[in-house]
């Protein structure tokens, strides 16, 4: 290590040269390697300039890396920050999908004792403006003697369209891949 001299007070160019000279080896390590490799002048500022330089550059680094860690730190809270909300928003969807599910059910099971005490002719002219998939559902839940009742009652095109279906949710055999 180069022995360091107390630098005597300069006038305001060469301190001007000895600000810059330091804020190059503070932000470009290799800035501080050219001047390293630049032959020795006989100029005494720039080997102090030099010397000074040299001997902050580990100082300089870890006070580099030390702004570098805290920064992650920070970043690594904020992400930690982000997953707690989306956690909870999480746990939000969670409880009202089980509340809608619970409801769906609920609902289901009254639909299909509403369309149970329903004549069979009223039922059949309810389910003929509702979505296929809808009434198909629904006649698939009652008993098969009602049921043969409401689709009987109902337009042939109609039932004979509820009854494929009924069928292919019956099938056994899964649908062939699209691709």
């Amino acid at each position: 290590m180069i022995p360091v001299t107390p630098l005597a007070p300069l006038p305001a160019r060469p301190r001007l040269r000895l600000v810059v000279a330091l804020g190059l080896a503070l932000v470009s390590p290799s800035a501080l390697a050219q001047q390293q490799s630049e032959p020795a002048s006989a100029d005494p500022l720039r080997d102090d300039v030099r010397t000074y330089c040299s001997n902050i550059v580990d100082e300089a680094r870890d006070q580099r890396y030390l702004l570098q860690a805290k920064e992650l730190k920070d970043i690594g809270a904020g992400i930690d920050e982000r997953i707690k909300v989306l956690e909870a928003r999480r746990d939000d969807y969670r409880e009202w999908l089980a509340k809608r599910e619970e409801f769906l059910r609920v609902a289901e099971s009254t639909l299909i004792d509403i369309y149970k005490n329903m004549k069979p002719d009223a039922a059949a002219a309810q389910l003929e403006l509702v979505n296929p998939e809808i009434a198909a559902a629904i006649v698939m839940k009652l008993n098969a003697r009602l049921a043969s009742q409401i689709l009987n009652e109902m337009d042939a095109k109609i039932a004979a369209s509820l009854t494929g279906i009924i069928a292919s949710a019956a099938a056994t055999q899964p649908p062939k891949d699209p691709t």
